[in-house]
């Protein structure tokens, strides 16, 4: 890292820099017992993850909280960023990467597939466009690099993308790096996804309430799926306001828990 960005190393550890759901904890207006709470953990912004490796640190998704996600965090600096999907909670805080090239001296990476480029191609065409910049930082300086299934190295360390189905017609991506895995806007894994997943430390994946949802796996579904692959520990993330932290906690089966903003869990 360059001596002049102010920034915390992280290295070997896997932050979930957001756990919340599409619309965050609290939800605007609602009084309900958990939007209301004094429990910091109830306190969700939308979903992304970073991961100190070797040479860098990599975010998982830039959602619209990005920006006092990283500030939270004291992380001054990303190197390179992974997308699981192009919907808005995962890529409209795309903007805050603005300041990474003048450290990195060069464009932030990007990896991600076709139908994320082609989004954020969309979203944020002022980026892409042919016309001269009026001044440098004026538009985000981005680069795209294709994923697939194939695992790809990047900041020295390997990444596996695992297919995971997000409802009835979206295909998204988990990521798994070392032993840990993140798989958030879950609703079904498929069996070829499942061996990607065995023998995990930390499952990192999607419970976002009691009760079934199109979309997104339910808390029994999620704890199901956790006693198949019987990772050492699962944290659950893309949470709702239906679920109250320590509540929740307390009636989950052994080694499982609601994740939270800004926890840490070490990579291995």
């Amino acid at each position: 890292m360059l001596r002049d960005v102010l920034t915390t190393d992280i290295r070997g550890q896997f932050i979930l820099l957001g756990t919340g759901t599409s619309v965050g904890v609290p939800s605007l207006g609602c009084p309900c017992d958990v939007c209301t709470s004094p429990d910091p953990r109830d306190k969700r912004t939308r979903c992304a993850a970073l991961v100190g490796l070797p040479e860098g640190n990599l975010l998982i998704d830039t959602p619209p909280d990005l920006r006092q996600q990283l500030l939270r965090e004291r992380v001054g600096i990303v190197h390179v960023v992974l997308f699981t999907h192009e919907h808005a909670d995962h890529i409209f805080g795309l903007d805050d990467l603005r300041l990474f090239p003048f450290y990195l001296g060069g464009p932030v990476p990007l990896f991600c597939e076709e139908q994320v480029e082609q989004r954020i191609r969309r979203s944020y065409d002022y980026a892409f466009q042919d016309d001269e910049p009026t001044h440098h930082g004026a538009v985000p300086q981005l680069v795209f690099r294709r994923i697939g299934l194939a695992p790809f190295e990047v900041l020295r360390a390997q990444v596996t993308p695992v297919r995971l189905l997000h409802g009835p017609k979206f295909e998204v991506l988990g990521f798994r790096v070392g032993n840990v895995a993140y798989c958030t806007d879950v609703k079904a894994i498929p069996a070829e996804s499942m061996a990607l997943l065995a023998g995990l430390d930390v499952l990192v994946l999607d419970a976002l309430r009691f009760k079934p949802h199109v979309t997104h796996l339910s808390l029994d579904e999620s704890i199901e799926i956790a006693r198949q692959l019987a990772p050492r520990r699962t944290i659950f993330t893309h949470i709702s306001h239906d679920l109250a932290h320590e509540r929740t906690n307390e009636h989950l089966p052994a080694g499982m828990e609601l994740g939270y903003d800004g926890q840490r869990v070490p990579l291995t």
